[in-house]
């Protein structure tokens, strides 16, 4: 069970970084651009949100790969894939009310969940 909860954590935290590097990686003037021209229509998001929402994804993903116990066993650990849980969430809501598809944010919530569960003491 110990090595599916790593790969569900590795693959949890790979999702997330590749979605905040493609954050940071695209300006403002970009990012309306290639909204504009893939018919999605106007993002309505500050890039000091965006970023924003970048820095957590990276903290939320490193907390995920870096097992360190500060506290008792695993509570970083299952804070961190609870703040990514929520996130994927509001990002789920974000996206329906965009009438656009929720699907990879349903899945990295349910990973999300899989971790806490699984990292749960018994």
């Amino acid at each position: 069970m110990n090595t599916v909860l790593w790969m569900a954590q590795i693959i949890l935290s790979a999702a997330c970084l590749i979605s905040a590097f493609s954050k940071i990686r695209v300006s403002g003037r970009q990012w309306r651009t290639q909204q504009v021209l893939s018919g999605a229509g106007f993002v309505g998001m500050p890039d000091e949100l965006a970023a924003a929402i970048a820095l957590l994804e990276i903290a939320g993903a490193l907390i995920l790969l870096v097992p360190v116990d500060l506290w008792a066993p695993d509570i970083l650990l299952r804070m961190g894939a609870a703040g990514l849980a929520l996130l994927a969430i509001v990002s789920c809501i974000y996206r329906a009310r965009r009438q656009e598809h929720t699907t990879p944010n349903i899945v990295m919530f349910l990973l999300a969940l899989f971790v806490i569960v699984g990292r749960w003491p018994r």
